[in-house]
């Protein structure tokens, strides 16, 4: 018996971005217990916000398009549609930033995570760095 693939759908809410309070790094974007991945230190991380916001939010099903109320106050959310029986998962929302290319100063979007990225700026072939 082949194992289904996953379908995964993009939580619109994301959590507020925190820094470590031991290396002053960005943190992943997510609820409870996180590790940094610059320190690896262990870091209790709340927003009741983003909990009850989570639990509110509005998802369309991937299978028949009606609008589901996802009913958890945490991500990633193994959901199913009560009208078409379809199985999907909502996953974080990893924020996306605007960077400016230093060769040519077009602005690039990328999802924003923690650490030190390589970028090659695809209009100019400019090669930097950036770190969130």
């Amino acid at each position: 018996m082949d194992e289904e693939e996953e379908i995964r759908v993009e939580s619109r809410i994301a959590p507020p971005p925190l820094t470590c309070p031991k290396c002053d790094e960005l943190l992943p974007p997510e609820l409870g217990e996180v590790n940094c991945s610059m320190c690896d230190s262990k870091v209790k991380v709340e927003h009741p916000v983003t909990r009850r916001k989570w639990k509110d939010e509005k998802v369309s099903c991937p299978g028949c398009d009606k609008v589901l109320v996802v009913g958890v106050d945490s991500r990633p959310a193994n959901i199913q549609c009560a009208s078409c029986q379809f199985a999907f998962t909502v996953h974080s929302n990893i924020p996306r930033v605007e960077v400016t290319c230093p060769g040519c100063e077009r602005k690039l979007r990328m999802k924003r995570k923690p650490g030190k990225r390589n970028i090659d700026c695809p209009a100019c072939d400019t090669k930097f760095s950036v770190k969130f």
